[in-house]
């Protein structure tokens, strides 16, 4: 009892303990669209271009979450944009478009006169360090990312798996998309914080992709990757408090862990493994029997 009480007793353990558990899950909602539609990438690369945000709040003294997530919504859009009406394809789009962005706010962080502390820990992620104020931003944004998510859960789920058929229904594909990249866009400046701008993609992947091992159903898959979100951001920031070890790494690897366990005991994994054994058996079983003889 006194391994889970005593990092409670620190303030700043608390703190980091709430926000990690709100980032975990609301990455791991998030990540099961981030899975099934294939936007990995998209993720990775919003949140390098988020750092040009960063950096030009920092130098204007205005809140740095704002500065982000006003840049993560506009390459976000820009680059859904790009992909539609050009004969560019996606990943090409992002690309050139995160890179540009993130190539500006290293040109702009070189241009500080005093070394940037603080940019360091979005970069690396430094969860130990958020106050009141930041778990206030992080309870909003969060309250407000699930809302939309589940507003929008069925037409989200439809434009998913059959966005040629949703849209043909009458459903709104494009601005569903769009807004897809934007709840994208907010729940990566959410977790900046913990994981930093390096290992955001992880989260909001590795959860997801461990549900995914599971079930074939959608809502068990985020319930799933909503357990294994919040799981991992609980053991792996214990993990860091008595390993003295960066909080984001611990919490990405405890997900990778969760995701190798899933692949091991998957019943999809199982199945086919049945399959083939039996596929073989009933191989052996016929080249066992004799050959019937030949008639005259």
């Amino acid at each position: 009892m006194d391994f889970v009480l005593a990092p409670l007793q620190q303030e700043f353990m608390v703190r980091a303990l709430i926000a990690s558990t709100l980032i975990g899950l609301v990455c791991s909602v998030v990540g099961v669209y981030v899975v099934l539609r294939n936007l990995s990438f998209i993720g990775d690369g919003i949140a390098h271009a988020s750092f040009a945000g960063i950096v030009i709040a920092y130098l204007f003294k205005f809140n740095l979450y704002v500065g982000g997530l006003i840049v993560a919504i506009l390459t976000a859009l820009g680059i859904g944009s790009i992909s539609r009406r050009s004969d560019v394809s996606l990943d090409t789009a992002i690309g050139v478009m995160f890179t540009a962005v993130f190539a500006l706010g290293v040109l702009l962080m070189s241009r500080a006169r005093n070394y940037i502390v603080d940019l360091q820990d979005f970069l690396f992620g430094n969860v130990l360090s958020v106050d009141r104020t930041d778990i206030m931003l992080v309870s909003g944004l969060t309250i407000g990312v699930l809302l939309v998510v589940f507003a929008f859960y069925k037409e989200l789920l439809f434009a998913s798996f059959d966005p040629l058929m949703a849209q043909a229904s009458g459903i709104p594909t494009v601005a569903l998309s769009n807004l897809l990249l934007v709840i994208l866009a907010v729940t990566i400046i959410v977790s900046l914080q913990a994981a930093g701008i390096v290992l955001v993609a992880a989260l909001l992947v590795t959860p997801a992709a461990a549900a995914y091992q599971l079930t074939n159903r959608f809502a068990t898959m985020m319930a799933a990757s909503a357990a294994i979100g919040v799981g991992s951001a609980i053991v792996g920031l214990y993990a860091s408090y008595y390993l003295n070890a960066a909080s984001g790494s611990t919490i990405v690897l405890t997900a990778t862990f969760c995701f190798f366990a899933a692949m091991a005991f998957s019943p999809k994994r199982r199945s086919l493994l049945t399959q083939v054994v039996a596929a073989r058996r009933r191989a052996q079983a016929g080249a066992a029997q004799p050959a019937a003889p030949a008639g005259r």
